[in-house]
């Protein structure tokens, strides 16, 4: 099942894509927790305005340094780079991307995120199934530059629209080997695979739910599979993992 949110006149509303037609039936509240609840109301899909798909109640946990490469096999026993992203820094498809004034070198990296179900604490591998809600695809912009100059990446990775996700959250997927690309002004710049995790997606829900008491609707970025691509304003930047979609967003300078 794909679960969109839309901005319609009475507000934000989830709703359910019809996988044949491609319209939006509309919910009556979030699926998370009342179910699927279909109000009758049904939104063509070029009519639809997406918003993110999903505003985490907590935080966004990154997951660094989780794929295996030539030059570079993680040990997926030991802890990973981790680090937080607000929720501030969560926007959805077609946001525009804004560079702080103060950033050096903003990059792009696509990734596969994991939406968490409901509270989730020291959760065992085995069972980390149980406290997945499903996926979407993320960008984790983040500026080099401020990465490597302070001591934490807070600012590096956490200023507003730093986080854009969607454009649905699929709630049922095969995360084993799922194709991951990136493509700027219409130029793939990146592709990879899930196939390449050093830690899977159960493994990384079972981590960070060791780390951090894991709310429903936070998010878990599990890493991209290719180095960043660089951001420049202007740019139309897309980001796609198979069986889910594309996420979209321009890029823009701070006014």
């Amino acid at each position: 099942m794909k679960i969109a949110r839309l901005s319609l006149n009475q507000g934000p509303r989830f709703a359910v894509v019809d996988e044949d037609t491609g319209n939006y039936m509309v919910l009556a509240d979030d699926p998370m927790y009342s179910g699927i609840e279909p109000t009758g109301q049904v939104v063509a899909q070029a009519d639809a305005n997406l918003v993110s798909p999903m505003i985490p109640r907590s935080k966004v946990v990154g997951i660094g340094d989780n794929y295996n490469t030539p030059s570079n096999r993680p040990d997926p026993e030991t802890v990973p780079t981790v680090f937080l992203k607000p929720n501030t820094a969560v926007v959805g498809p077609n946001v525009p991307i804004t560079i702080p004034s103060w950033a050096g070198d903003v990059r792009h990296e696509a990734e596969l995120a994991v939406i968490i179900s409901r509270i989730a604490k020291d959760v065992p591998v085995e069972m980390a199934d149980d406290v997945i809600f499903g996926y979407t695809v993320a960008n984790d912009v983040t500026d080099a530059t401020t990465q490597a100059t302070d001591a934490q990446w807070s600012r590096a990775k956490g200023f507003d629209t730093s986080c854009p996700i969607g454009p649905v959250i699929v709630t049922e997927l095969d995360t084993s080997d799922l194709q991951i690309t990136i493509s700027v002004n219409g130029e793939e710049r990146g592709r990879g695979t899930t196939a390449d995790l050093a830690r899977d997606v159960r493994q990384l829900v079972s981590q960070a739910s060791h780390m951090f008491t894991l709310l429903p609707g936070d998010i878990i970025l599990t890493g991209s599979p290719f180095a960043a691509v660089e951001a420049a304003v202007g740019d139309d930047v897309v980001c796609a993992v198979e069986g889910i979609g594309e996420l979209r967003n321009p890029v823009v300078a701070d006014s």
